[in-house]
């Protein structure tokens, strides 16, 4: 996946720089710049629509008790389209409209749900696992390993208490 990254990262200018290059010898430099210019205020503009929309949208699920899973994964697409309508070039420019098309944000935002795992935790605890708790720790909270107590009996080390426990449990 990281060589993906480092070579989108690498490839993309020169992308870019021969769009560029290809799109001044068809249209002229200085309509070039200009439509340049005018996509970054495009971008600026539909963040600007699509953005308060979307903070209206969340604003009721969250009224109505619900987690705005969607509402947030349409947020950071229309913030990614935005900076992608914000960088200067014509292959940014086109993901970036792509991105503020509401379908084409809805499919891709299921593309990425069904190749990723999430779970929702809400005040402490998964929907529809009740009881269960979700405990945050350091790493120095936990150890991977049982190497039994000082006295080298097996088992855990009564020494070391968990926090969670009001240590009556202790020998």
């Amino acid at each position: 996946m990281g060589f993906y990254i480092i070579a989108g990262i690498l490839l993309l200018p020169l992308i870019e720089i021969a769009v560029f290059i290809w799109v001044g010898g068809l249209i002229g430099v200085v309509p070039t710049i200009l439509l340049t210019v005018v996509t970054a205020l495009a971008g600026t503009l539909m963040l600007r629509q699509q953005g308060l929309s979307l903070l209206t949208r969340m604003q009721r699920e969250l009224d109505a008790g619900r987690v705005p899973g969607n509402e947030v994964m349409q947020g950071a697409m229309i913030v990614l389209a935005s900076i992608f309508l914000l960088i200067p070039g014509f292959v940014t420019d086109a993901v970036g409209l792509l991105l503020f098309v509401p379908p084409v944000r809805e499919a891709l935002a299921r593309f990425i749900v069904s190749r990723s795992d999430v779970v929702i935790v809400q005040d402490g605890r998964r929907p529809g696992k009740p009881g269960e708790r979700v405990v945050d720790l350091d790493e120095g909270d936990w150890s991977a390993t049982n190497e039994g107590s000082a006295d080298g009996a097996k088992g855990p080390d009564p020494s070391r208490i968990s926090p969670w426990r009001d240590g009556s449990d202790k020998a």
